[in-house]
């Protein structure tokens, strides 16, 4: 089979750290195009692994004939250049929030649909081997229903992490559209969805900026979640985790408790009723400071090689994403939306 042609938008820290390297090892992709306003950076990436620099999406598109497209641009563009993207005939991978509303990615994934490619949106939560780990213990059904959780991720802020440092998109609102709850409590929402095979039905929070000068975007938030079931628990997003990172889920269920990224050393524990604890090392999830291959631009390559609907498809993002808006909502009336 001939090579997928993979262009990709975008080429700040998450195309750097991720998309970019892990399109580069895979076999199967030949990475054609690199689109970035800032041109030096597109430059950057077509000098070291080939393909064209571009400085507008809209230009590169017209120009090449590529099979997929990562969209890594800020928030506000994801369903412009993901819709974009579909309809000149590419299977599209964005990364999360996959849009700004739930309208936007209802339109993107009407777009994929119609032009008949793929949709998948980059939760990496879901492929960390201690989240896959969790997902099987819980099927097992060793542990009954779970009962309540707290799921949180919670770090020192984008000014680490972004290409940009301070001066990056992520504090300015209008290309940001939501802060904290965009960047880290949408990977939680998805997390908290896959692991318990349920969706949210109910979203109380408080969302706000309480430590981050100079910016409107929300640096904080803590969230209440009913889920279908009636399992209740916490949802927490921060970028003022200063001393500390913690990107940990625990769930309470009928026969025990299982902590995923709680402990140093296993990142996987069972403690049960009947005083069994069973500890697991099956890897660490992906921080900022120890990259990990994510998974995702393996997954999506192989699902457009096999022929495969990503299992985090457009309509999978779409419900990660309500839960996130709710808590908006709520912050905003003062109340409790449902879904």
């Amino acid at each position: 089979m001939s090579k997928i042609k993979v262009a990709v938008v975008g080429c700040g820290s998450i195309s750097k750290h991720r998309h970019i390297p892990e399109y580069a090892l895979n076999p199967n992709v030949e990475l054609v195009a690199f689109v970035d306003p800032i041109i030096e950076r597109a430059e950057h990436y077509a000098q070291l692994h080939g393909g064209k620099a571009y400085s507008s999406y809209a230009e590169m598109l017209k120009e090449e004939k590529v099979d997929a497209v990562s969209v890594c641009t800020p928030n506000y563009l994801h369903a412009e250049v993901s819709i974009a993207a579909a309809n000149a005939g590419a299977h599209v991978l964005v990364e999360k929030p996959m849009a700004a509303t739930a309208e936007e990615a209802e339109a993107m994934i009407e777009a994929a649909k119609k032009n008949g490619v793929f949709l998948m949106v980059g939760h990496n939560q879901r492929l960390m081997a201690p989240h896959v780990k969790a997902k099987e213990i819980l099927e097992s059904g060793k542990l009954g229903k779970v009962l309540t959780f707290r799921t949180s991720f919670g770090h020192p802020g984008p000014e680490g992490w972004s290409v940009d440092g301070r001066e990056s998109w992520f504090f300015r609102k209008e290309e940001a559209i939501m802060g904290a709850m965009g960047d880290l409590g949408v990977h939680k929402s998805d997390l908290i969805r896959y692991l318990l095979n349920d969706e949210v039905a109910q979203v109380a929070a408080f969302v706000g900026t309480i430590h981050k000068e100079g910016t409107d975007v929300d640096d904080n938030s803590t969230c209440l979640l009913r889920m279908k079931s009636g399992a209740t628990g916490s949802l927490v997003a921060s970028w003022t985790y200063y001393k500390g990172q913690d990107n940990s889920t625990v769930l309470w269920c009928e026969n025990g408790v299982i902590k995923i990224d709680t402990d140093p050393n296993d990142q996987v524990i069972v403690e049960l009723r009947n005083g069994t604890v069973e500890r697991y090392k099956v890897g660490q999830v992906a921080t900022n400071e120890k990259q990990t291959v994510s998974g995702v631009i393996d997954e999506f390559v192989s699902c457009i090689v096999s022929g495969t609907k990503p299992r985090i498809s457009g309509e999978e993002g779409k419900r990660s994403l309500e839960v996130i808006l709710a808590a908006f909502e709520s912050e905003a009336t003062g109340k409790v939306i449902t879904l």
